[in-house]
């Protein structure tokens, strides 16, 4: 059986390398859709009276479920950004560069973070609700290891108004870089 620090550390190598290959410019807009996917759910839990009451009747691997797929959904068309003429063109964003592949290596590590650091934080709120997957056990030097990295997840940290923050940054970006 795997850590669930260890898995962690794997899906950001994972990520790490997606990112290389793909591109620095492709990766940015895979963040921003993790932003925007955090962002839906805190819109979606704190301010849509009717989620809210769905949440609170229903089983908490409701919650869990319901933060998983948003999440996923956003991450999903993150990752099928178009082939834009106008970026493919311009020598910003080439691709055969040191630099996009090493900018790219860091922002899908981050990305990697980001994604299973949110589903993490998502069943650690929930208390583990899947039989498939062990809680980290205290005590053990692994099992404490991944206990220690749970308060540094990004949902711990974006939340209101920091997310707001992030989308905000997220979308000037786009406006100046992309457009």
């Amino acid at each position: 059986m795997v850590s669930l620090g260890v898995l962690f550390w794997i899906f950001i190598g994972i990520f790490a390398l997606i990112g290389a290959i793909r591109g620095w410019a492709k990766e940015i807009l895979v963040t921003f859709s993790v932003f925007m996917g955090i962002f839906s759910i805190n819109i979606l839990e704190e301010h849509v009276p009717a989620v809210e009451t769905y949440l609170a009747s229903n089983p908490v691997i409701t919650k869990v479920w319901m933060r998983s797929l948003v999440l996923t959904l956003m991450v999903f068309f993150g990752y099928q950004t178009p082939n834009i003429p106008r970026i493919a063109r311009d020598e910003r964003f080439a691709r055969d560069r040191l630099q996009d592949a090493l900018l790219g290596f860091i922002l899908g590590a981050f990305n990697g973070y980001l994604i299973f650091g949110s589903l993490w934080h998502f069943m650690h709120e929930a208390n583990y609700p899947f039989a498939l997957i062990v809680p980290p056990i205290a005590g053990t030097p692994i099992g404490d290891s991944a206990l220690g990295m749970i308060p540094f997840l990004a949902p711990n940290w974006l939340i209101s108004p920091m997310i707001f923050y992030a989308v905000a940054i997220s979308f000037i970006f786009v406006l100046v870089v992309f457009i």
